[in-house]
C-alpha cells in the first residue's frame, strides 16, 4: 500500500498547501491526521513531522477563502462609497461647437473582427453586431467603422460584402479589409488593419466581435473618458448574454462569467486601476497601444498581452459596470471545450513570457507588479486550476483507499461553499443552481488544467486558435429552429472524461461498500456530471446542444 501512498500523500500535501497559501486556515485537523498516520505508517515519520512543524509554525486562522473574500468587500465598499467611474475620473458630456459643428469630436475607429461567421437560411450571425454598429450615436463624419474579415469561405466573404454595400448606400463610413494570410489570427488581423492611412486620423478604437451588439450610446458614455482623462488607455464595459436561459450549460457560464466582470475586473479596477482586457466591448487609446508595442500574436490571448504590455507603461483602466454589451454564449459543449483550452492555455503561456518582463518593469509600482504577477497571474490564471481538479476530482475520490488520512472538512466542505456562494451573489437568480455549479467547474478543471499545463510547457496545442462558434441565438429568429446541421451520428467522445468520470464512480461504489466515508454522496454526483457532459459531447443525432434546455 505504501508504494501507492506516497504519490497520494505528494498530491494531498500540495494541493492543501495551495489551499492554506490562498486561504490561510489553521491545520490543527490536518496534523492530527498525519499524527494518525504516523502510527500506521512509519515510512514517512519524519515526513509528517517536518510538515507538521512547518503546519502548526504558522497558526494562521482565517475565516474565509481570503482572495474571494478580499475582492468582494472591495466591491461592497465601493458601493458603499459610491466609487462611480463617473466620480473617479473627469467626466463631462461632449458640447457641439456651433461654428465648427462635430469638429469638436474625435475620430474613432470601430473594428468587428470576425471568421468564417456561420449563415442560417438568410441570416448572417454578424449581421446583427454590424446593424448594431452601424447605429451608434456619434457624428458619421467622426467615425469609421471597419469589418476586418479573415474569412477563408468564399460565401461568407460575398455575404459581408452584401452587408457593408447596404449601409454604405445609407452614408455610414463602413468599409471591410482582408488579408491574403491568416498569420497571427485575430491579433494578425486587427494589427495590419490599423495600417492603412485612414486609420490616422482616428484617435480611439473600439472592438466588437461578430455577435457582439453595443448600445446606441456606447461610444458617448465610454470615449468621454477617454478624451478628458490623458493618462487613461482603456475603457471596459460588461458582457450580458443573450442566450444564458437556453440550457443548463449557458447558465453554468453565466455564473461564472457574471463574476469576473462583476466582482474580478471592477475590483482590479477599484484598487489598481488595472484588469485584463476581454478582448471585445472595450475602447483602446491607439497612442497608448503604439508605444506598448501593439498587438502580438505569441500567444492565443492577445488582449491579456495588449492589455498587461499596456498596463505596465503606467497607463490606467475604466471598467464601466453599469454599461453593458449583449451577446452570445457557446451553447455547444464542443464549442466551450475548446474555448476553455484557448483561455486558459493562452494565459499560462503569457505568464511564462511575461513574468521576468513584470519584475524588470520600472514604470509601475512593487505593489502591482505583485497584484499582476501573484493575483492576476498566478492566482486566477494558473494555480486555481490545479487546485480545482486535483483536489477535488483526485484526492478527494481517492482518499476512500485511505482510511488513515483525514481530509479537513473546511476544505471538502466551507472553502468550496464560501467560493461558491461569492460567485452566486454576482448571479442571484441562479443561486439554486449551485451545486450544479460545482460539480460543472470540477469537470471543466479538467480541461482548463490541461490547457494550463501545455501553455506553461509551451506544448504542441500551445498556440491552437478555434474560432468559438456561435448558433445565432443573438438572432432570436424562428428560422433558427428550421436548421438542419450535417454531422456523423457520433462525434468523438471525450476518452479523458470517461475515464476520470468511471473512476471517481469506482470511488464511490467503494465508498459505500467499506462505509469509511460520506463522501461517496459527492462522488456520485461529480461521476454523474462528467457521464453528462460526455453525453453532451457525443452528441448523437438530434441530440441536443446543451445538458438540459431550461
Amino acid at each position: 500500500m505504501s508504494l501507492f501512498l506516497k504519490p497520494f500523500l505528494f498530491l494531498y500535501d500540495s494541493t492543501l498547501s495551495l489551499l492554506i497559501l490562498f486561504n490561510g486556515w489553521s491545520l490543527e485537523d490536518a496534523a492530527s491526521s498525519h499524527e494518525r498516520l504516523e502510527a500506521d505508517n512509519n515510512a514517512t515519520e519524519s515526513q509528517w513531522k517536518q510538515i507538521q512543524y512547518l503546519w502548526r509554525k504558522r497558526e494562521v486562522l482565517c475565516f474565509f477563502p481570503f482572495s474571494r473574500f478580499y475582492m468582494n468587500i472591495v466591491i461592497l465598499f465601493g458601493k458603499l462609497l459610491r466609487r462611480k467611474p463617473e466620480k473617479l475620473y473627469k467626466w463631462e458630456a461632449m458640447q457641439e461647437d456651433v461654428e465648427a459643428g462635430s469638429e469638436n469630436y474625435p475620430m474613432v475607429l470601430v473594428q468587428i473582427p470576425m471568421y468564417n461567421e456561420k449563415r442560417y437560411i438568410d441570416i448572417p450571425v454578424f449581421q446583427i453586431s454590424i446593424a448594431a454598429v452601424c447605429s451608434l450615436l456619434w457624428p458619421s463624419s467622426r467615425l469609421v467603422i471597419q469589418v476586418v474579415d479573415d474569412s477563408t469561405d468564399p460565401v461568407v466573404r460575398v455575404s459581408v460584402d452584401i452587408e457593408i454595400a447596404k449601409w454604405q448606400s445609407q452614408g455610414i463610413n463602413i468599409r471591410c479589409e482582408r488579408r491574403d494570410n491568416r498569420n497571427g489570427y485575430k491579433a494578425g488581423a486587427m494589427k495590419e488593419a490599423l495600417t492603412h492611412n485612414y486609420v490616422k486620423q482616428c484617435e480611439f478604437v473600439a472592438v466588437f466581435d461578430a455577435d457582439f451588439q453595443p448600445e446606441p450610446d456606447y461610444l458617448a458614455r465610454t470615449i468621454l473618458f477617454l478624451v478628458h482623462n490623458p493618462d487613461v488607455a482603456l475603457v471596459q464595459a460588461r458582457w450580458i448574454f443573450v442566450n444564458a436561459n437556453k440550457c443548463l450549460m449557458t447558465r453554468m457560464q453565466e455564473m461564472s462569467l457574471n463574476y469576473h466582470f462583476k466582482v474580478e475586473q471592477e475590483s482590479g479596477f477599484t484598487r489598481h486601476a488595472f484588469f485584463g482586457f476581454n478582448g471585445t466591448a472595450g475602447v483602446w487609446r491607439i497612442s497608448a497601444m503604439d508605444a506598448a508595442g501593439g498587438w502580438k500574436s505569441r500567444t492565443t490571448v492577445e488582449d491579456m498581452d495588449l492589455a498587461v504590455r499596456v498596463g505596465l507603461h503606467g497607463w490606467k483602466f475604466v471598467y464601466l459596470n453599469d454599461l453593458t454589451v449583449r451577446n452570445e454564449l457557446p451553447s455547444k459543449f464542443k464549442a466551450y471545450r475548446f474555448q476553455q483550452h484557448r483561455w486558459s492555455c493562452g494565459p499560462a503561456n503569457l505568464f511564462r513570457k511575461m513574468t521576468m518582463e513584470i519584475i524588470y518593469n520600472k514604470r509601475v509600482s512593487i505593489w502591482k507588479k505583485f497584484y499582476v504577477i501573484y493575483s492576476f497571474f498566478f492566482v486566477r490564471k494558473v494555480a486555481v486550476h490545479f487546485l480545482t481538479f486535483f483536489f477535488y476530482c483526485i484526492i478527494v475520490p481517492t482518499s476512500v483507499f485511505f482510511p488513515e488520512i483525514h481530509i479537513p472538512l473546511w476544505s471538502t466542505i466551507y472553502v468550496p461553499s464560501m467560493i461558491s456562494i461569492f460567485h452566486t451573489m454576482a448571479t442571484p437568480r441562479s443561486f439554486y443552481l449551485v451545486l450544479i455549479w460545482i460539480l460543472f467547474e470540477n469537470v471543466m478543471a479538467m480541461h482548463r488544467t490541461k490547457g494550463t499545463w501545455i501553455g506553461l510547457l509551451e506544448g504542441g496545442r500551445v498556440n491552437e486558435w478555434v474560432v468559438t462558434e456561435k448558433l445565432g441565438d443573438a438572432l432570436k429568429n424562428k428560422l433558427l429552429s428550421k436548421v438542419v446541421q450535417k454531422k456523423s451520428y457520433y462525434e468523438r467522445v471525450n476518452s479523458k472524461e470517461v475515464m476520470v468520470g468511471i473512476y471517481i464512480l469506482g470511488c464511490a461504489l467503494y465508498g459505500v461498500i467499506n462505509g469509511h466515508t460520506w463522501l461517496h454522496f459527492y462522488l456520485f454526483l461529480q461521476a454523474t456530471a462528467f457521464s453528462s457532459l460526455v453525453l453532451a459531447t457525443s452528441e448523437p443525432k438530434n441530440f441536443p446542444h446543451c445538458l438540459i434546455t431550461t
